[in-house]
């Protein structure tokens, strides 16, 4: 149930770019806005969501609100997720290559 969770949140390609931008270190919901060309309240909504999974933590700095990463493996748990989808890909892409050489050998014939 745990893991269903965690990549149904991970669905998101919004949630996605969250977390690889904190892979690059902890930051601000005002910085991470500016960094993804989203809205402040649409980045806070998306920040909830991946704290409630418990894939990001927050810490008050003053009066900013600091994220980071709980755990630098969700990155490389996407890299391999990522590898999967490219090999996927060239395995579709190798078919269809196959499909045109034989429809062309067909309408020879």
């Amino acid at each position: 149930m745990l893991q269903a969770e965690v990549l149904k949140t991970l669905a998101s390609p919004r949630r996605l770019e969250i977390i690889h931008r904190l892979s690059q270190g902890p930051c601000e919901v005002r910085r991470l806005a500016e960094d993804l060309g989203a809205s402040q309240p649409n980045i806070s909504q998306h920040l909830a969501v991946l704290r409630s999974t418990g894939l990001v933590d927050a810490e008050r700095d003053g009066r900013e609100v600091r994220y980071r990463l709980t755990d630098p493996d969700v990155v490389v748990a996407c890299g391999l997720m990522r590898s999967v989808l490219q090999r996927r890909l060239a395995r579709l892409g190798r078919l269809s290559a196959m499909d045109e050489t034989h429809a062309e050998l067909v309408e020879i014939q």
